[in-house]
């Protein structure tokens, strides 16, 4: 069974930073493209970055420049590095990846909370 466990969440104040990492374990054959995602109270959840197999990445216009979207394919992890933390940017973030088992599949982290507060 393939699992998403993100680590990184917490509380910083605006300003600050915080490092979110997501590994994927179980049988996987290939992950292919792998991204953040993020819900905000009473919002739907939005596309924050990704990143291919290649090492291509990409940005919502809201993160760029602050926001920066890493992998380690030995490891099957994905990292988010999140600089100069807005009070907006407060929300669940969610790993996604997209893995080759039998078959192509999305798979999705369980959620890890940031709070950007003073």
């Amino acid at each position: 069974q393939v699992q998403l466990v993100e680590s990184g969440g917490g509380l910083v104040q605006p300003g600050g930073s915080l490092r979110l990492s997501c590994t994927v374990s179980g049988i996987i054959v290939s992950i292919s493209s792998m991204a953040w995602y993020r819900q905000a109270p009473g919002k739907e959840r939005e596309w924050v970055a990704g990143v291919t197999s290649d090492i291509r990445t990409n940005y919502a216009d809201s993160v760029k420049g602050r926001f920066t979207i890493s992998r380690d394919n030995a490891k099957n992890t994905v990292y988010l590095q999140m600089n100069s933390l807005k009070p907006e940017d407060t929300a669940v973030y969610y790993c996604y990846a997209r893995g080759l088992v039998r078959v192509w599949n999305d798979y999705w982290g369980q959620g890890t909370q940031v709070t950007v507060s003073s």
